[in-house]
């Protein structure tokens, strides 16, 4: 525990030197001191009632609402495009290379025009934040679970294939739980794209309410310190998100026989 834990108090406590040393040099107007961000942050979060829309709960709320609605969706499709790939070839060979083509495209560049094209069919509000943040996560979920499933090894399928099993039930018995492992990682990173891309979501639909909205504001009106708050909030706010899933990878392993 020390020997994983020791690494990270001593990259943590080395970015706050730089970081002081920084706006040292650069100015507190530029860049505030880590001490005045904590305090905006502080202000911002226990200044006023947890359901007012001054209060960064609030927008970290919506902000996370959007991330984890677009990780489900995500979760969905990257599932049901992993299953095709695996089991049907032709897909593999023409679909999976578009999938990766995908992510070349830069989500600030695409998300004007997922704002526009949905608004068009009638969905606004929460839909184009969610559809933009599931774009971000869906990739790597596709990877992981291609790749997990199929890890087995020939020997494996070979046994499940002399008792005759079904394409069902070498999927539910073998291809699925070998890709729990390989499932987690992927959604883990998928989680932090997820994040990003609601927040980024937000700045095109001139939203009024969530961490990319904060951003907006701060950067229009000159407040650095509410935008360096409203950042390290988007961090926190990552992090409980990965924390959550690194918890119930952990309960699921428990609960097939695993140790922590």
């Amino acid at each position: 525990m020390i020997k994983s834990i020791l690494p990270v108090i001593v990259v943590a406590v080395a970015a706050v030197v730089l970081w002081y040393g920084l706006s040292a040099l650069l100015g507190t107007t530029l860049l505030p001191r880590p001490d005045q961000v904590l305090g905006a942050l502080g202000q911002s979060l226990f200044g006023w009632p947890l359901s007012s829309p001054r209060n960064l709960f609030y927008h970290a709320y919506v902000t996370a609402q959007e991330a984890l609605l677009g990780l489900a969706l995500a979760l969905v499709l990257g599932g049901i495009i992993a299953t095709l790939i695996v089991h049907v070839k032709v897909l593999d060979r023409s679909l999976m290379p578009w999938v990766i083509a995908s992510q070349t495209i830069p989500v600030l560049a695409i998300a004007p025009m997922v704002v526009v094209v949905l608004g068009n069919l009638g969905f606004s509000g929460l839909a184009p934040k969610v559809a933009i943040a599931a774009y971000l996560a869906f990739f790597p979920i596709v990877v992981g679970l291609v790749k997990g499933m199929r890890a087995p090894e020939a020997i494996q399928f070979e046994l499940l294939h002399t008792y005759c099993a079904s394409e069902a039930s070498i999927f539910s018995k073998l291809r699925l739980p070998a890709s729990v492992a390989f499932l987690f990682p992927s959604l883990r990173v998928s989680a932090a794209l997820a994040v990003m891309g609601a927040i980024v979501a937000e700045l095109p639909t001139g939203a009024q309410a969530g961490l990319g909205a904060r951003l907006l504001a701060g950067s229009y009106y000159g407040q650095s310190l509410m935008v360096w708050s409203t950042l390290l909030a988007a961090s926190l706010l990552s992090a409980v998100i990965l924390g959550a899933i690194t918890l119930l990878e952990a309960g699921l392993r428990l609960r097939r026989g695993g140790r922590l």
